[in-house]
């Protein structure tokens, strides 16, 4: 019989943080001095930051309980196709080697799922250590990240640069205004906790610039400098980049390009698919072809996935969402093998775009698939045409899909740049 619970004595936070070491043995340093360290930053993180929480599964092994694994939870709030909705985040996964293969993993996952569902939380939001094994567990694939390796006079001068400054500290409160703005406006973005703006700001080896114009923060970015083997060869790493206006992106870029007779390499990550438009030559300098005359460009990878928790709640939050323009019936039958409670028909009404969850009454097309091609379907990572190709959806009517996904399109896949 297994026990989960908010880790709050000192003793569980050391407990986790043995777990962890041996979880991540290419994070931490496996010595007493790491551990204690470890320990108390989780001490000093719960005490900061109350939207954030460690929890732990608990078992009696040989008249002892015991911790076997442990979890960090996020009470996120995001921008989800332009409505704010709570969402709950999960992290630092970690179970113990000798208890490995016991289902601890599987039990947390499902408190997790169920933790939130029960908040009236609509949708959970993970970064997978195996994106295969969150998948099973009915998670859906979200934007992929693009990692850019630039020569930085690849980068346009373009104007603006004298509005770049450096920040610091004392720009705490402009920087979140920015970050917000941005936010507010961008499907797919978490609010920025005081803990991340901490980070941020005061991460030694970080350096923070912004654009400024006429007293306002319109963009900023976060970077480091990363050596490749001598001390005279470095590379500078974009950790962050959000802008609000073209001007703040032109003036940002062109700091950027006026770092090219100090550093090699520009790397810069993104979710935006049209971004290599901005580059005279968007190789990563490995000459490397892809069949028959592609330059290698960027690395692409999968990261961020999303799970609805319960289908016809978000719906109900989604009534302000203009779902294309579309007036009709749909009737969603969803699968959902981990969450059973989850799994069920949904029936929706669509007027004039505009959605309405129905207790009952006919439909002019029924659509089958499982909780995460749905989920990644919302979230518009996905449409329904290519569910439909590829066999991850079912459609009554085939002269519909059309139309369905006119319904499920949206203009921009989410972007999030939240680490957790």
């Amino acid at each position: 019989m297994s026990t989960i619970r908010v880790l709050s004595a000192e003793a569980d936070f050391d407990a986790f943080a043995n777990i962890v070491i041996d979880a991540y043995p290419a994070l931490f340093e496996r010595s007493e001095k790491s551990r204690q360290k470890l320990a108390e930053s989780f001490i000093e993180e719960t005490e900061k930051d109350p939207t954030m929480s460690f929890w732990g599964l608990f078992r009696t092994v040989h008249d002892e309980e015991r911790l076997l694994g442990g979890m960090r939870l996020f009470d996120f709030r995001m921008n989800f196709l332009q409505t704010q909705i709570p969402v709950g985040g999960v992290g630092q996964v970690a179970v113990s080697l000798e208890h490995r293969r016991e289902h601890v993993a599987k039990e947390m996952m499902l408190f997790y799922l169920r933790h939130y569902r029960e908040q009236g939380t609509p949708l959970a939001v993970l970064y997978p250590f195996r994106p295969d094994f969150y998948r099973q567990m009915g998670f859906g694939y979200g934007t992929k990240m693009s990692r850019y390796r630039l020569d930085p006079a690849a980068l346009p001068e373009g104007r603006g640069r004298e509005h770049v400054r450096r920040l610091g500290p004392d720009d705490r409160e402009e920087l979140r205004a920015c970050y917000n703005r941005y936010a507010r406006g961008t499907h797919g973005m978490i609010h920025k906790t005081e803990r991340e703006l901490d980070q941020l700001l005061e991460h030694e080896e970080r350096r923070v610039v912004g654009y400024e114009e006429d007293g306002r923060l319109e963009g900023y970015l976060v970077f480091t400098f990363e050596r490749d083997g001598s001390f005279l060869v470095n590379d500078l790493y974009v950790r962050e980049f959000i802008y609000e206006t073209r001007e703040a992106l032109a003036g940002l870029l062109a700091y950027l390009h006026s770092q090219n007779d100090q550093v090699q390499r520009i790397i810069i990550r993104t979710q935006d698919p049209s971004f290599h438009h901005l580059f005279d030559d968007p190789r990563n300098g490995s000459d490397e072809l892809v069949s028959p005359v592609y330059h290698a460009a960027n690395l692409q990878g999968v990261g961020l996935m999303y799970r609805v928790l319960d289908v016809p709640h978000m719906f109900r939050l989604l009534e302000e969402r203009d779902f294309g323009g579309q007036t009709c019936r749909l009737e969603l039958r969803i699968e959902d093998t981990f969450l059973r409670e989850n799994a069920g028909t949904t029936r929706l009404a669509f007027d004039e775009g505009h959605a309405h969850v129905l207790e009952d009454g006919p439909c002019d097309v029924a659509l089958e698939m499982n909780i995460g091609s749905l989920s990644a379907l919302l979230a518009g990572t996905v449409t329904f045409e290519r569910l439909h190709v590829y066999g991850l959806a079912e459609i009554s009517d085939p002269t519909a899909i059309e139309m369905v996904s006119r319904v499920f399109a949206v203009e921009r896949k989410p972007v999030c740049v939240t680490a957790f």
